[in-house]
């Protein structure tokens, strides 16, 4: 993983919002085979790549659904069990005959690629093993091993492997290869089935390519696990009491202890103390394996356990841990990393097929997991469990995990001051994408979580779970910070109460949650049932301000317990039920109502006693059902003449200075601002109006401040209905900013529908480059 960009905004708001994840005209490749190449993927915002949060990922990633191929497409369908359910914007693409394939075509240089992929389970319930071909601009470059042996689980939790139980779940896995040279951009890159004899089917998920930079050398004055102590490079010898005499040495010797170039089968855990162990990168460092006869023991990395002093300082970065974990049994520990691990951290390692990529028992403190991928696993993506205080995971892609994706669960001792944040969190397949059950000032901000599978949300902040009670001091409490999230078809049906369950989401089960739960500057787009939840006992404090829901299956609010909440700058649109609210516990739940709020209350709410059946999503508007989705992308209804546009919408730039990127043009926020690079003309502001809009009206804002001094800048204004062919609305002209006048110029434009509403500015008498606090965009 790449570290997030130096200068992250000081303030973000609405502005962070999804890019849609639709192929470039380019990928629609004519190819000699018949019948001829298709890509008919439903529109749908992808959570890779949102603006300003989640994980900074090293690739760039395609859908299957978008790319060329003569396979067939499958969804969208959010029905538990489904295949394609558990597909990423859930859709994907099967190929079931000889012939068939999916190709994508680089939008950037690659020497590397991972695909995500489901073949079906055999007979026994252990998997089958098959193969691709990988042909590059049609030629074959190798055939890459796929597996169904991580996949597959059946029954009720924890779940079993017997293929004639029922619920059947967890149906992808990601594989990985390099590509043995770089790529150019335009390169054709074709995943083909060669034959059906091992597996009839095989479905392609999505492909994430990347620039895979050279191995990392020894660190000077490291000892090396190979030349030093004779572990096995080639894995074929079990190297794990070599690797740990290596690790103890390390720490004798207060040296750092490297994994060269190599694939180490380790049978146990490494147990690692006041010592860095670091790889020559998560592609070409990877330790794996498990005991042949006792499957409770298998690879790991841990620190002592807390019972026994636990471990403190230790680096623990650059390599990859790839276990052979195919069952879930709850009380075996052949997690990635474990242990206790206080003043220590976790950076850039790849984690896939344990049970949990990092389950931490504390108590601990100062623990940081930074710029990593976890995936596949049978369990929790991370779990902060027992008394892990000050403790961190940061620029992590997390995806496809068994259970909740990242967890804080304080069982008997309190957590304090923990915080999640600029992670990417996809497809758990079961309960939440982020949780916190308990503690005491959480943070859980700037992250992005998509694609809720089933028993879970995507925000989850409850006193559920064993030994989470004020009693303890593990209850939640104190203040509890969600800010600046993105949630994208987060929430799913709870096969247990057979009702859905809220993208964002309370409970009060063990005792009341009352704590401050503050809510801000947040997305929930696209919900499968409701946006925001509350259940069990009762919940009270929470603050919603500056949150935009758009699309829910069901509701805006679902209240089932009482309490109270504060609601300011609140939007709903195009919720599923025409009333927004389903609320049967009446005056129990207050309602405190701020400015700003539209779309999400009525009076008297809905309390029907059945559940309604949800209207799914792409692309925001309820369409239909959950089977049948439009085979057109969807538009948004009439707007209203007085609403701003452009606030929140997707914008990109031509460049941007320093801290003022784009976004700060559409926050909604005069004082904040979008400047070009200097001294380079001419620069642009596009954003995406999301439909095409008779736009008639364009208002241009610079902070009002009288610090900025009047200026004069020289701009045009474009549209596109297709961010390809701009027509110009308005000729290059000189507008004024005054700030004795608000600093504002207002644009008349004559109403030609126009989705991508650009403007160009090519001089700025005030200062060198482009500057706007705000392009407002209005139908009248």
């Amino acid at each position: 993983m790449t570290a997030p960009p130096n200068g992250r905004s000081l303030r973000r708001t609405l502005a962070a919002t999804v890019s849609m994840a639709l192929a470039a005209a380019g990928t629609l490749v004519a190819v000699a085979l018949a019948p001829e190449a298709h890509a008919a993927g439903v529109p749908a915002p992808s959570p890779v790549g949102v603006s300003g949060r989640g994980a900074a990922v090293p690739f760039k990633e395609q859908e299957a659904e978008y790319a060329a191929t003569n396979g067939t497409l499958i969804g969208p369908d959010r029905l538990y069990g489904h295949l394609p359910s558990e597909a990423s914007g859930r859709q994907a693409v099967t190929l079931d005959a000889p012939g068939e394939y999916v190709e994508f075509t680089l939008t950037a240089p690659a020497n590397a690629m991972s695909f995500r992929y489901s073949l079906p389970d055999n007979a026994a319930g252990t998997g089958r093993d098959a193969s691709l071909d990988l042909k590059i601009d049609g030629n074959q470059l190798k055939s890459v091993p796929v597996t169904s042996k991580y996949g597959w689980y059946y029954g009720g939790y924890p779940f079993n492997n017997n293929p004639g139980d029922s619920n059947p779940h967890h149906f992808y896995d990601e594989t990985r290869t390099l590509l043995g040279s770089t790529l150019p951009a335009g390169t054709k890159v074709r995943l083909q089935v060669s034959s059906t004899s091992a597996s009839p089917t095989f479905t392609i998920d999505l492909a994430d390519f990347e620039q895979v930079g050279a191995p990392i050398g020894k660190p000077s004055g490291a000892l090396d696990v190979v030349s030093d102590f004779g572990a096995d490079p080639t894995g074929a010898a079990d190297s794990t009491a070599k690797i740990q005499a290596a690790v103890d040495a390390g720490k004798a010797q207060g040296r750092a202890v490297y994994i060269p170039q190599g694939t180490f089968q380790v049978r146990d855990h490494i147990v690692v103390d006041q010592v860095t162990l670091a790889g020559a990168g998560p592609w070409y460092s990877v330790l794996t394996g498990r005991d042949p006869v006792n499957r409770a023991k298998a690879v790991g990395v841990y620190g002592k356990y807390a019972n026994q002093g636990g471990s403190k300082n230790v680096t623990l970065k650059d390599f990859a841990i790839l276990g052979d974990i195919r069952e879930r049994v709850d009380d075996d520990q052949v997690n990635a990393i474990g242990g206790a691990l206080s003043n220590s951290t976790v950076d850039n390692v790849w984690l896939q097929h344990t049970k949990c990529g990092a389950w931490m028992d504390g108590p601990m403190d100062n623990f940081t997991i930074k710029n990593s991928r976890i995936l596949d696993q049978t369990a929790d993506g991370v779990n902060f469990h027992m008394g892990v205080t000050n403790s961190t995971v940061t620029n992590t892609f997390v995806r496809n995990t068994g259970d909740d994706g990242l967890a804080m669960w304080a069982e008997n001792i309190p957590n304090v001051k923990n915080k999640f944040t600029y992670n990417t969190v996809i497809l758990p397949i079961l309960a939440n994408n982020i949780v916190t059950y308990g503690g005491k000032d959480i943070t859980i901000s700037d992250n992005v979580m998509a694609d809720t599978v089933t028993n879970g949300g995507g925000l989850h902040v409850a006193n559920r779970y064993p030994g989470v009670n004020s009693g303890q001091g593990t209850a939640v409490s104190g203040t509890t910070t969600a800010a600046r999230n993105t949630l994208i078809r987060a929430g799913n049906n709870d096969y247990n109460w057979q009702f859905g369950v809220g993208a964002v989401w309370f409970s009060g089960l063990n005792e009341a949650l009352d704590a401050t739960v503050n809510i801000t500057d947040t997305e929930i787009l696209d919900s499968s049932y409701a946006a925001i939840m509350n259940i069990e006992g009762a919940t009270k404090g929470l603050h919603f301000e500056n949150v935009r829901i758009d699309g829910a299956g069901t509701y805006a609010l679902q209240i089932q317990a009482p309490g109270n909440a504060s609601f300011t700058n609140v939007t709903a649109t195009h919720i599923a039920q025409s009333n927004p609210i389903h609320n049967c516990v009446g005056s129990g739940f207050v309602i405190t109502r701020g400015t700003g709020n539209s779309g999400w209350y009525a009076d008297p709410p809905a309390c029907t006693g059945t559940w309604p059946d949800p209207k799914w999503t792409n692309g925001g508007v309820p369409g239909g059902g959950p089977t049948t989705p439009p085979t057109d992308p969807p538009t948004d209804p009439p707007t209203d003449p007085t609403l701003n546009l452009a606030k929140g919408r997707p914008v990109t730039e031509t460049s941007h200075t320093d801290v003022y990127p784009a976004t700060k043009a559409v926050d909604g926020d005069a004082d904040t601002y979008w400047e070009s690079a200097n001294n380079v003309f001419p620069q642009s502001l596009t954003v995406d109006l999301g439909a095409a809009q008779a736009v008639k009206r364009v208002v241009l804002k610079l902070p009002p401040a009288t610090a900025w001094a009047t200026r004069t800048q020289t701009l045009s204004v474009l549209g596109s209905t297709d961010n390809s062919t701009f027509t110009t609305l308005k000729p290059s002209a000189g507008y004024t900013f005054n700030p004795s006048s608000g600093n504002t110029a207002t644009i008349s434009l004559g109403g030609t529908a126009t989705r991508y509403l650009r403007v160009t500015v090519t001089g700025n008498t005030g200062w060198p480059a482009a500057q706007l606090s705000e392009l407002e965009a209005y139908t009248g």
